[in-house]
């Protein structure tokens, strides 16, 4: 039976050929993020190697009054990749100045039940979901143009996108007018004895999420990707800090993609994520090439992770 084609399934097997018929196979991460794979996710982040999200939000509840403040009475937050904005909920909650809350996602349906569940949580809070992907330029919303904002991007997400990327996403949000500051969650460099299980977990919960790629290509367009048939790996590539997720074929094999036969060598990866962790002279650097300055690094006891605070160069 014909399913019907809708523009996520064409932006989906565009990205997907595009990757699969490069020369060194690759994915995009953001479409491991179905309702699968954001469950998937949810689960990972409880897992006890897994420590970033609950250094983060131990980090972000420490001193939510002092990062909402930040954010100027009759200001507005606005969060790139918000999801089920769980952690800006510990800046709202110690936030009543804050009057409008953006937040920017790629999953329409989801986003709207996100920001319905907002507006009842907080009544006197203006909530203005905008649907679209944060690698492209996003529209704010008109009403915004002359109010003050500050960016959130928490999650360490900035560093599951090439260097180019981030400096390009921090740019643009540089370019916003009457932007006041950018709260920033960054992995920190560590020893690879805790951050590989991080990626790597025990009980293979990262694995099914990462793996999840090929069950969404399968169900959604129709591929033959055989799950059986793929490996997945997590390795530290200290030269470039980052931790670099793969599918890796098991044998010589060939699957279907949108009418296209997608041949993979014995041993040959599929490049699905990575997660770039900073120094705070990498962090600096970056936020150097964007506009902004460096105006505070919070971090855990452990320094295992950071919430940066960044303000426009100059400003």
């Amino acid at each position: 039976m014909n399913k019907h084609i809708d523009v996520t399934d064409t932006a989906l097997l565009d990205d997907a050929l595009a990757g699969l018929t490069a020369r060194q196979k690759y994915i995009d991460p953001k479409w491991l993020y179905d309702s699968a794979g954001s469950a998937l996710f949810e689960e990972i982040t409880a897992i006890p190697p897994y420590y970033l999200t609950r250094t983060e939000t131990a980090i972000l509840r420490a001193n939510a009054p002092q990062l909402a403040g930040l954010v100027p009475p009759g200001g507005a937050l606005v969060e790139f990749g918000s999801g089920a904005s769980v952690k800006t909920r510990l800046l709202l909650e110690n936030g009543p100045h804050i009057g409008t809350y953006v937040p920017i996602d790629i999953s329409g349906p989801f986003l709207q039940e996100t920001a319905a569940d907002l507006r009842r949580r907080y009544p006197s809070l203006s909530v203005a979901p905008v649907v679209g992907d944060f690698l492209h330029p996003v529209h704010m919303p008109r009403a915004l143009s002359e109010v003050p904002k500050v960016g959130f991007f928490p999650g360490s997400t900035i560093g599951n996108i090439t260097p180019e990327a981030a400096r390009l996403l921090l740019s643009r949000a540089r370019a916003w007018p009457h932007v006041d500051a950018f709260i920033l969650g960054v992995d920190l460099v560590k020893e690879p004895a805790i951050l590989v299980p991080a990626y790597d977990d025990p009980a293979g919960v990262t694995a099914r999420f990462i793996s999840n790629i090929l069950v969404r290509l399968n169900r959604e367009l129709g591929a033959t990707f055989d799950l059986s048939a793929f490996d997945y790996q997590a390795r530290w590539n200290a030269d470039a800090a980052r931790i670099e997720m793969s599918l890796v074929s098991t044998k010589a094999q060939t699957a279907v993609l949108g009418g296209h036969d997608i041949a993979f060598a014995a041993g040959e990866p599929i490049a699905v994520s990575m997660s770039r962790k900073f120094t705070s002279q990498s962090l600096q650097q970056l936020a150097q090439d964007s506009g902004w300055a460096l105006d505070a690094l919070i971090t855990d006891p452990d320094a295992l992770f950071a919430v940066a605070v960044l303000r426009p160069d100059g400003g």
